[in-house]
């Protein structure tokens, strides 16, 4: 696959994110689409799982942004309030829009834990075709009240969730427009990498035309 970019920084309204693109080798044929991928709360896009998706979204021929939100490139692991999460993602979403070899190409966004919030919360404004909801945090843990569920069930267009059998951030019913696919480990997602980047594959290959 083509080397993936060191990244540049993106100006958003709310400070300098990171958004770092990588493109499928040319022999693949056509890019089939583009997926957006955003971090989790106080980690980054080098999260292994994210790593995993990223580069069997490569091999499948599809592009891959991996966006960092300003707060980190500020290194501050704290995250910034959510109308702050998704303006700067809605400058990332735009930021893809506008590159050439990706005009035009079906969007799906996602990432883990609280970027799949971020994702879900704004796929409609993004216009994206599917979300990837890696780790969604469903609940704090031990505080099953606190549901973030809605967040889930208000979007759109179909969702693909990849959770850990043993999250202690809860587990998304399945809906129909909904898949939950259950892996082994707990909310890193890092004990079968492997087994989360086919479950994203498989989903990806349902939605993007064949290359």
């Amino acid at each position: 696959m083509a080397p993936v970019s060191a990244g540049r920084r993106l100006a958003t309204p709310v400070g300098d994110g990171r958004l770092v693109i990588g493109l499928p080798e040319a022999e693949r044929g056509p890019v089939r689409g583009v997926l957006l991928l955003g971090h989790g709360a106080g980690g980054d896009v080098d999260a292994p799982d994210l790593v995993a998706v990223r580069d069997a979204a490569l091999a499948g021929g599809v592009a891959v942004a991996l966006f960092t939100q300003p707060y980190r490139v500020a290194g501050r692991r704290a995250p910034a309030p959510a109308r702050q999460l998704d303006a700067a993602w809605a400058a990332a979403v735009a930021s893809v829009g506008r590159r050439r070899a990706l005009r035009g190409l079906p969007l799906v966004v996602g990432g883990r834990s609280s970027g799949a919030r971020v994702a879900c919360r704004t796929a409609a404004a993004a216009g994206a075709v599917a979300v990837v909801a890696l780790a969604f945090p469903v609940h704090p843990p031990g505080r099953p009240e606190v549901s973030r569920l809605d967040e889930l069930d208000a979007v759109p267009v179909p969702v693909l969730v990849v959770q850990g059998v043993r999250d202690a951030f809860g587990r998304p019913p399945a809906a129909p427009a909904r898949e939950v696919v259950v892996v082994a480990g707990d909310h890193s997602l890092r004990r079968d990498t492997a087994a989360v980047a086919d479950a994203v594959v498989r989903f990806l290959d349902r939605l993007l035309p064949a290359a």
